[in-house]
C-alpha cells in the first residue's frame, strides 16, 4: 500500500484487500462509495456516473457511489447479476475521531446468503450449494439460509450432480477447481474455494457443532460420506459471510435418490415444469399448479414437483387430504384465511440472524393472532397428513402477547430512527419520550415566566439544530435584557440569549432524544434475543402452514381444472383414461381432446405416428406430467388413471444445439439418449420423440430401429416412442411387446384437418407437405416439393435402392444383449450406431 494515499484511502484499501473478490461498499456520509475496479464494474452494472476522486500513482482514482437510503434496490440488481458486495459502514464517533473514522465490514452478501425480504424472490427457494469431488462420488450439500433447510446427497457421476442441480437452481455454488466448473460457469454463479475448505475432519468438528451431536453417524455419515466435505464447506462459508451464529439451523436431512421419482436434467428442461429464465412465456406446471395462497406453500409446490415421492403411502395421504378439503367444501374459505398469514419461515430466519425489522414482527404477531382460530377450522377433518398440520399449527399466546405490546400497528421501516417500540411496553422510555414530547408545552411555560419577570414583550424562545434553544430579543430591547441573559448570538436585527435555567433545559430534552432512541434501540434487540428460543416452534408452525396451503391449493386446481385421483397400485403398467395435458388444456377455447393409454409388460411401447402438429409430442407430454401429478400427490387431468410403481422418468424430446459447450443437435440428442440408454429400468418411463432427425436418413433409421428396439425388448421400460420412419412400424411383426398407434388426421377441399385421436395402427402418410402449407410456405417451392416426391416414388431405381429397413433379428438382437449399456461411454454408443449403420444399411445410388 502506497503511502501517497490519504489516510481515508489507505482505510479503504486495507479494507478491500480483505475482500477481493466482493464489491466494497464503503459509507461517505450519505453515500456508499466504490473506488477503482469496483467502480467502474459497479458503474456498468448499475448504470451509475464513473466519476474520479484524488489520484494513485499520479492517475485519477475512479470513483461511483449509491445513496444509503435507496441501497437495497441497487443490491437487488447486483445480487441479481451473481455480485458478491461487502458493506462497510462507519463505527466510530465523527466527533471524537482523529483522522478517519473508524468503519467496519458489517454484512457480506451473496448470492446463496441473501436473507432480506427486499432481495429474494418470494416464490422460490435462495440457495447456496457446495459441491465436493472425488474419483469415487459426488458429494452434495446445499442450505436455504432464508429458511431453516440444511440437505445432502450424494451421487455417482456428473450427469447426476446436473440432474440435481437443475432441480434445485441454487443461486451460488461452491466448488474445487474442476472439469465441472466448465459446465455449470454459463448458467450458474459458481465460487471456487479452496480445498482446506473441503477438509473432512474441519467438517465433521463443524457439524457436530453446528448440530450439536457426538458424532456424524446420525446425519448420514455411513450412507453419504462424500457429502460431508460438502456440508463442511457450506457452513465455513456461513461462517465467514454471516459472521455470527445460525441458531435457526436445527437439522440436516439426507436426501436419498431411491426416495423420489428421478427426473434428469433433460426430462426437467423438456416437460417444462417450471418457468425458464429469461422467458417471457409462463406456460409451465408450476404456473398452472400455484395459486397458493401464501409465499411459503408456493415455494413447498415448487420443492414438491421437484421431488415427486415414490413411497405410495406418503403419496396416498397426501390424496386423502385434498379428497377431504373438497368434500368439506371448505377450501375457498381456508384459501381466504391464509392470505392473511404472513412469510413465517423467511421472517423466523432473520429473527435468528438478528435482522429482522419492526414490519417482520408486527406481521407474525398478526399471524400468531390468527393461529387459534386456524386451529379450529381444521379440527373436523380427519386425515393423518391435517392431524399432523393441526398438531403443529400450536398457538403461541405469551408470545403474541409480547410483540403486540411491544410494537405499535404501523412501524417504520427501520429501526434506526425509533418511533417502534409502543407506549406502554417499558416505563423508562415512556419516561423520556414524555420529556421530549412535552418540550414544548414545557418551553412556552418558561417563555411565559421569563416575560412576565422581565416585562419584554417582544422576548420569544426559538429553537435551530446549530445553536439549539435560544431568547430572543429584536434590537430595540436588547438594552433591557436581564443580568442573568447570557448573550449568545448577534444577528442584524435581534439579539440572542441564553440562560442558566434554559441551558439546563436544552440538556434534558435534548439528552432525552438521545437516550430514548438508544434506549428503543436497545429493547429491540432484547426483543429479538427473547425470540430465539421459539424458533424451533416458529418453524414448525411455518411449515405446516405452507403444506395446509399446498394441499388447499391442490384440491382448488383439481375442483376447478376438473381432475381426478389417480390410483397408485402395486402392480406393473401404466392405465390412463381420458387423458389431457394439464398446461394446454387451459389455454385451449375448444374442447381438449382426451385420449387413452396403456403400457404393461406385455405391452410395454407404443410406436406412435402421425403428421407434425398432429399431437404426438402434446401425447407424450400429457403421459409423463399425469405420472409425475400423481406422485406429488396431486389429481390429475384425466377421467381415471391406475398407476403401477415408476422410479423414474426420461425424455428425448426436441431439437437443440449447445454453442456453448460446442455440441451440435445431433450431439446433443446422441447425449441425452446415451443417458437414458445407460439409467432407464424396466420401471421407467421412457418418451422419445423422433430420434435420428439430426443425421442422414439411414443413420437416423438405423439408431431409432436399434433404439427402439433396446427399450422394447432388452430394458422393457414403459416407452413412447414417435417417429417419421415409417419402415419402423413394421417392428410389432417382429415384436410383441411393441404396439402402433397414431394420430388421426383427415384431408378435406380446405386441406389437412388435426383431429388429435390416438387410434390402433400406424398413419398412412406424414402430410408433411401439408403441414407446410399451413406453415405459409410459397406455392411455388410446394409444387416443386410435390413433382420432387412423385417422382421419387414412381422411380423403380431409387425405389429398389431404398427398401425397408429390416435388419436380420437374430444377429441384431445378439448385438444387443451383449452390449454391457452401464458402462457404455457416449464414444462407444455411437461406434455401436456405425457398427448398426452396417448392419442394416444397402448402398445407395
Amino acid at each position: 500500500m502506497t503511502t501517497t494515499h490519504t489516510p481515508m484511502m489507505q482505510q479503504y484499501l486495507h479494507i478491500k484487500s480483505s475482500h477481493p473478490d466482493m464489491l466494497l461498499f464503503y459509507r461517505m456520509g450519505d453515500f456508499y462509495e466504490l473506488f477503482f475496479e469496483d467502480a467502474k464494474k459497479a458503474a456498468h452494472l448499475l448504470d451509475l456516473t464513473l466519476t474520479h476522486r484524488g489520484q494513485s500513482a499520479g492517475n485519477p482514482i475512479p470513483m461511483a457511489g449509491v445513496p444509503y437510503h435507496a441501497v437495497e434496490n441497487y443490491l437487488a440488481r447486483l445480487i441479481k447479476k451473481g455480485e458478491s458486495i461487502a458493506i462497510c459502514e462507519q463505527i466510530g464517533d465523527p466527533e471524537t475521531s482523529k483522522g478517519p473514522v473508524d468503519r467496519a465490514v458489517t454484512r457480506i452478501i451473496t448470492p446463496g446468503t441473501v436473507t432480506d425480504d427486499a432481495l429474494l424472490e418470494s416464490k422460490s427457494d435462495n440457495l447456496l450449494m457446495a459441491v465436493h469431488q472425488t474419483t469415487q462420488a459426488y458429494g452434495l450439500a446445499w442450505v436455504n439460509l432464508s429458511g431453516s433447510q440444511f440437505n445432502m446427497n450424494q451421487v455417482n457421476d456428473i450427469e447426476q450432480v446436473l440432474t440435481e442441480i437443475t432441480r434445485l437452481n441454487p443461486a451460488e455454488i461452491l466448488i474445487q477447481e474442476s472439469e465441472l466448473r466448465t459446465r455449470l460457469d454459463q448458467n450458474f454463479t459458481v465460487k471456487i474455494r479452496p480445498n482446506w475448505d473441503f477438509d473432512p475432519n474441519l467438517a465433521q468438528d463443524n457439524l457436530c457443532k453446528q448440530f450439536d451431536v457426538q458424532h456424524l453417524d446420525a446425519l448420514g455419515k455411513q450412507d453419504a460420506p462424500h457429502a460431508i466435505p460438502a456440508a463442511g464447506c457450506l457452513l465455513n462459508y456461513l461462517q465467514i459471510t454471516q459472521r455470527q451464529a445460525l441458531p435457526h439451523l436445527k437439522s440436516i436431512t439426507l436426501e436419498r435418490c431411491d426416495d423420489t421419482l428421478q427426473l434428469d436434467a433433460a426430462t426437467q428442461k423438456h416437460l417444462e415444469l417450471f418457468p425458464q429464465k429469461n422467458e417471457q412465456r409462463h406456460h409451465s406446471l408450476f404456473n398452472v399448479l400455484d395459486n397458493t395462497a401464501t409465499s411459503m406453500g408456493s415455494r413447498l409446490l415448487k420443492r414438491w414437483l421437484g421431488r415427486p415421492l415414490r413411497n405410495q403411502i406418503d403419496i396416498q395421504q397426501r390424496q386423502e387430504a385434498i379428497q377431504l378439503l373438497m368434500g368439506s367444501n371448505q377450501e375457498d374459505m381456508l384459501h381466504d384465511y391464509l392470505k392473511q398469514v404472513c412469510d413465517v419461515e423467511r421472517i423466523t430466519s432473520r429473527i435468528a440472524l438478528q435482522s429482522a425489522r419492526p414490519r417482520d414482527l408486527l406481521q407474525l404477531s398478526i399471524t400468531l393472532g390468527l393461529l387459534p382460530e386456524l386451529k379450529h377450522m381444521l379440527s373436523e377433518y380427519q386425515s393423518p397428513r391435517i392431524i399432523h398440520i393441526q398438531h403443529n399449527i400450536e398457538p403461541l399466546p405469551l408470545l403474541y402477547e409480547l410483540l403486540s405490546s411491544a410494537i405499535i400497528e404501523n412501524p417504520p421501516m427501520l429501526i434506526r430512527d425509533g418511533g417502534v417500540i409502543a407506549s406502554g411496553f417499558d416505563e423508562t422510555l415512556d419516561e423520556l419520550r414524555a420529556l421530549n414530547e412535552n418540550a414544548t408545552d414545557k418551553l412556552l411555560a418558561l417563555e411565559q415566566k421569563e416575560k412576565n419577570e422581565s416585562q419584554l414583550s417582544m422576548l420569544k424562545f426559538g429553537y435551530n439544530r446549530v445553536h439549539g434553544y435560544y431568547i430572543e430579543l429584536p434590537r430595540s430591547q436588547a438594552d433591557k435584557a436581564p443580568s442573568h441573559f447570557q448573550r449568545k448570538q448577534t444577528l442584524k436585527n435581534v439579539e440572542r440569549y441564553i440562560t442558566p435555567e434554559l441551558k439546563a433545559f436544552e440538556e434534558k430534552v435534548l439528552s432525552a432524544k438521545s437516550k430514548a432512541l438508544t434506549r428503543e434501540k436497545w429493547l429491540y434487540e432484547q426483543l429479538l434475543t427473547e425470540l430465539l428460543p421459539e424458533l424451533e416452534r416458529l418453524n414448525a408452525i411455518a411449515h405446516a402452514i405452507a403444506e395446509l396451503d399446498v394441499l388447499t391449493n391442490l384440491a382448488l386446481r383439481a375442483k376447478a381444472l376438473k381432475w381426478t385421483c389417480p390410483t397408485l397400485s402395486q402392480s406393473p403398467g401404466i392405465t390412463i383414461k381420458e387423458g389431457r395435458h394439464p398446461v394446454i388444456e387451459p389455454l385451449l377455447k375448444e374442447r381438449f381432446i382426451a385420449n387413452d393409454l396403456a403400457l404393461n409388460t406385455t405391452n410395454n411401447l407404443l410406436l406412435i405416428t402421425g403428421p407434425n402438429m398432429g399431437g404426438k409430442s402434446t401425447y407424450m407430454r400429457q403421459t409423463a406430467l399425469i405420472v409425475l401429478l400423481a406422485h406429488i400427490g396431486s389429481f390429475i387431468p384425466a377421467k381415471e388413471a391406475t398407476i403401477g410403481p415408476i422410479d423414474k422418468i426420461f425424455t428425448r424430446i426436441g431439437a437443440s444445439d449447445d454453442l456453448a459447450s460446442g455440441r451440435s443437435t445431433f450431439m446433443v440428442e446422441m447425449t441425452e439418449t446415451a443417458q437414458i440408454l445407460r439409467h432407464a429400468t424396466p420401471q421407467s418411463l421412457v418418451l422419445i420423440d423422433e430420434i435420428g432427425r439430426g443425421t442422414s436418413t439411414h443413420d437416423g433409421m438405423a439408431l431409432a430401429h436399434a433404439t427402439c428396439v433396446y427399450l422394447a425388448n432388452t430394458i422393457k421400460a414403459y416407452t413412447l416412442f414417435s417417429t417419421h420412419y415409417f419402415e419402423l412400424t413394421k417392428l410389432p411383426d417382429d415384436y410383441a411387446s411393441i404396439r402402433n398407434v397414431h394420430l388421426k388426421a383427415t384431408m378435406t377441399d380446405s386441406g389437412i384437418v388435426f383431429l388429435y385421436n390416438v387410434e390402433p395402427g400406424h398413419a398412412s402418410q406424414s402430410y408433411g407437405l401439408e403441414v407446410a402449407s399451413l406453415a405459409g410456405l410459397p406455392q411455388a417451392v410446394l409444387t416443386l416439393a410435390t413433382k420432387q416426391l412423385n417422382q421419387a416414388e414412381t422411380n423403380p431405381i431409387i425405389q429398389n435402392q431404398l427398401p425397408l429397413l429390416e435388419p436380420a433379428p437374430s444377429l441384431l438382437e445378439h448385438k444387443l444383449i451383449n452390449l454391457d449399456v452401464d458402462n457404455l461411454s457416449p464414444r462407444q454408443a455411437l461406434e455401436f450406431i456405425y457398427q448398426m449403420k452396417a448392419m442394416v444399411e444397402e448402398p445407395v445410388c
